[in-house]
């Protein structure tokens, strides 16, 4: 007897599709997903395996748990058939087309296929145009995410307020999208803490004072009252710090001023996010009312531009970002007393036997690093290997810079191909070229961007090589000495040798500060 084919059905619904007015366009609800993919298999005496669905996720959004368990099920093959409504309802990325309908799925024995498109894997004559439906899907996200960020860009000139959340002080108008009100309980707070440093308090101090008290840090604060906020909690996560104060105190936001656009997207694939430059930033004033008098606000900036004195150049900011608290695991700060720098932890004063506190001179921890470095060259690295590792790397370059000038002329054919495949899907649809002329020469397409796909992937390949030859064996001579005998450590070599060092407590009865450096070789 036969086997019955096991199916997953799979369905997505995304913001979008909810905020629609026409009442076809119910057709892209998940009920009615269902029921018509749940309709198919009964038609087709398949046997239901599970149905995975996504509620309120974008095409292009990696991280839908529902897809991703499906992912993993059909790695271990369990179940015979993937079926969707549509093929963008399982992706929109033409690049996992390519790797899981294409690839993958075929090696794990799994079929997939979406019935409005008609897209079928068992169907080899239709690739070519799964394939053209996936690169119409990319251009959709493309042109979605422009006309998402042209909208909110417009928006965030005009003064409204974009974001999940409201900066701590405020909460969102519930009338007026966009719009900003005071919240009096941490509007206190926020009074209280520019009112402090007014009165000659510091940063870490006014913490420890907050701290004292019980009261929450912005973070703890969203939490307690019924935000999802989603940022990890810590061992000292509640706690208020020295930078929560120091960013406050500068923040504009307080004294009216709409500010934001401080961090923006890499890409409309990713939702990674990278800080922008000031002149960048959206500023837009008198949006919202103040909770900080301009008084106040002008007193505060005074005391902060005299307050921030650089310290000596290559001594403190040797270390920055990378000595941190053996205790707590928190990045130590900064101080002068009598004329020399030191290192203590940022979190040692922010509340009373939080943590027991690392300290240490930074002339001190300077000079522990730059014996351990020379101690560990000495004994592992020979200058002659070195040397040949230097000519090594001028003649990788040199190919290096050659695939890279190949690839961008290989990219540059691909999306004149795009172009081409885009121009061809228009002329189809205003009835210029035939459907007959049209599948001719999207075969023709395909086959020549499936050629120049692995054009650029195998240069690719060979250039993501050269590349860890080159980081393998990248001392080149005029870096010989510096790494080898080091007398003068330099931040260049701290962040290309150095991941972290941690400082603990000086051991009672000697003068003696444990350190453990973690090298990034």
């Amino acid at each position: 007897m036969c086997m019955k084919s096991r199916v997953a059905v799979y369905c997505r619904l995304s913001e979008e599709d909810k905020h629609k007015q026409s009442k076809t366009d119910d057709s892209n609800s998940i009920q009615n997903q269902k029921s018509m993919l749940l309709q198919y298999v009964m038609e087709q005496g398949w046997e239901l395996y599970r149905v995975y669905s996504d509620d309120n996720y974008a095409g292009a959004d990696r991280s839908r748990p529902e897809f991703n368990r499906l992912l993993q099920d059909a790695q271990q093959r369990r179940f015979d058939i993937i079926l969707c409504k549509t093929q963008s309802r399982f992706t929109r990325e033409l690049e996992l087309i390519e790797k899981y309908v294409h690839g993958l799925f075929p090696v794990w024995g799994i079929r997939f296929i979406s019935i409005v498109d008609h897209a079928d894997t068992d169907d080899k004559g239709n690739k070519k145009s799964r394939q053209i439906n996936g690169l119409i899907n990319e251009w959709y996200l493309e042109d979605m995410s422009e006309n998402i960020r042209s909208v909110l860009t417009s928006r965030r000139l005009n003064g409204f307020h974009i974001g999940a959340f409201a900066l701590y002080g405020y909460r969102k108008d519930p009338r007026q999208k966009g719009h900003l009100l005071i919240d009096e309980e941490a509007a206190g707070v926020v009074r209280e803490i520019f009112t402090l440093f007014s009165q000659g308090y510091g940063k870490t101090a006014i913490a420890r004072i907050l701290n004292d008290r019980g009261i929450p840090n912005p973070t703890e604060y969203k939490r307690l009252q019924g935000l999802r906020y989603r940022q990890p909690r810590t061992k000292y996560g509640t706690l208020w710090k020295y930078s929560a104060v120091s960013s406050m105190l500068i923040n504009e936001m307080y004294i009216g001023n709409m500010v934001q656009g401080k961090y923006g997207s890499t890409s409309y694939k990713t939702k990674q996010n990278k800080p922008r430059p000031k002149e960048e930033w959206y500023v837009v004033e008198g949006t919202h009312e103040p909770i900080i008098d301009r008084e106040l606000w002008e007193r505060v900036q005074t005391l902060i531009a005299q307050k921030a004195k650089p310290f000596a150049a290559g001594t403190v900011g040797l270390f920055a970002g990378k000595a941190r608290c053996a205790n707590c695991g928190y990045a130590m700060r900064s101080s002068k007393s009598r004329g020399r720098y030191y290192l203590k932890c940022a979190n040692r004063h922010a509340l009373k036997d939080s943590c027991v506190g690392s300290f240490i001179s930074a002339d001190k921890l300077k000079e522990l690093v730059t014996e351990e470095l020379n101690r560990l060259m000495d004994g592992y690295l020979d200058k002659e290997e070195l040397m040949r590792k230097a000519e090594l790397c001028d003649y990788l370059q040199e190919q290096k810079n050659g695939l890279i000038t190949d690839l961008a002329v290989y990219q540059k054919r691909a999306k004149e191909f795009a172009k081409g495949i885009h121009r061809l899907y228009m002329d189809r649809i205003n009835g210029v070229v035939s459907d007959a002329d049209y599948m001719e020469l999207s075969k023709v397409f395909a086959a020549d961007r499936v050629r120049l796909e692995k054009q650029i992937t195998d240069t690719q390949m060979y250039l993501n090589k050269i590349e860890e030859k080159i980081a393998a064996g990248e001392s080149c001579s005029e870096r010989i000495e510096q790494y080898t005998r080091a007398e003068h450590l330099t931040r260049e070599m701290v962040e290309m040798l150095v991941d972290h060092v941690e400082v603990g407590r000086r051991i009672p009865g000697t003068r003696d500060v444990p350190v453990v450096i973690y090298w990034d070789f």
